[in-house]
């Protein structure tokens, strides 16, 4: 199956050159783009069989104070990143909508109860899509152009969320992952910003970075990747980018600078995936923000002079 005949007509940022170049007419400046997906731990998928909906409201909240570590290490490195919020943490903790907003990050919508996309109904997503949308913009007093599905969940099959994100007024997603994995990916997907035309409209997607290993894309584009990959890997990635003259998608969750976090009783498999790498983690987020310059989506991407020339 084709990136065209899978997510309907995709059409390059540009009028010419391979798919995904986006014109330096509309890359506002040489950076990466940097986003957060504020949740709180006990969202993270990994950790779902211990961490019902049912039990969100008497579970202890973190998310305030690691997502503080987080604009902190931002504002020592004089950067700026776009947060795609949970609507669960913004109805929960408006005044860190507003914190991240005041310092002057974008803030952008991560569902409301952070179910995988492909396992939704199209108006289960839709219902979802705007009840997060309605916490974070009451938050905010403004409107919220940009989304990410939990867990990269966007997956071939799903394209009808395309359709609904433009019905509801988003302009760009950042939800698929140009890989093959189990739980996740787009493997069809190209790996740089690109636009994607369906009957709604023109949506500009932002992939997740990758780089090649024996000619296979390999994921790097932050996350558990930076925590448990060697970080020479992520830095190789990132240069590649950078020598194309497209920003790279970094992304990281605020809990994973929270080394005192409760372990819950999960699978080996979910707790390596969850808990290994937390300790170096802000050490390497250090030393990614010293060697990379990174901003915002707004900052970095003309969104709506791309779409316009879709």
């Amino acid at each position: 199956m084709s990136a065209g005949n899978a997510l309907g007509t995709v059409k390059p940022a540009a009028s010419s050159g391979p798919i995904g170049r986006v014109p330096s007419s509309l890359v506002r400046n040489a950076s990466h783009i940097f986003s957060v997906d504020v949740e709180e731990y006990f969202h993270a998928l990994a950790l779902a069989p211990c961490a019902p909906r049912s039990r969100w409201a008497s579970m202890p909240s973190r998310v305030e104070a690691n997502t503080g570590i987080l604009l902190d290490l931002l504002d020592r490195h004089h950067t700026k990143g776009t947060f795609f919020v949970v609507g669960w943490v913004a109805e929960r903790c408006p005044q860190l909508v507003r914190r991240i907003a005041a310092a002057g990050h974008e803030v952008g919508c991560h569902s409301y109860w952070h179910r995988q996309a492909f396992t939704l109904s199209p108006d289960e997503f839709r219902e979802d899509l705007k009840q997060a949308k309605g916490a974070l913009e009451q938050a905010l007093g403004q409107r919220v152009q940009g989304y990410r599905a939990p867990g990269f969940s966007i997956i071939p099959g799903c394209e009808w969320v395309f359709d609904i994100l433009l019905e509801e007024g988003i302009t760009y997603d950042s939800s698929l992952f140009p890989i093959v994995r189990p739980e996740y990916g787009y493997p069809n997907s190209p790996g740089d910003p690109y636009v994607i035309r369906r009957p709604a409209g023109s949506l500009l997607e932002l992939p997740l970075t990758t780089t090649r290993i024996a000619g296979v894309p390999f994921p790097a584009a932050g996350g558990a990747y930076l925590r448990q990959l060697p970080y020479g890997l992520i830095h190789r990635a990132f240069s590649e980018y950078r020598a194309r003259g497209v920003p790279g998608m970094f992304y990281v969750h605020p809990w994973e600078v929270d080394t005192g976090q409760p372990r819950l009783p999960v699978s080996l498999l979910s707790r390596l995936r969850h808990y290994r790498g937390l300790n170096g983690m802000l050490g390497r987020l250090d030393r990614l923000l010293s060697e990379f310059k990174f901003t915002s989506v707004e900052q970095a991407l003309d969104v709506p002079a791309l779409r316009a020339a879709a």
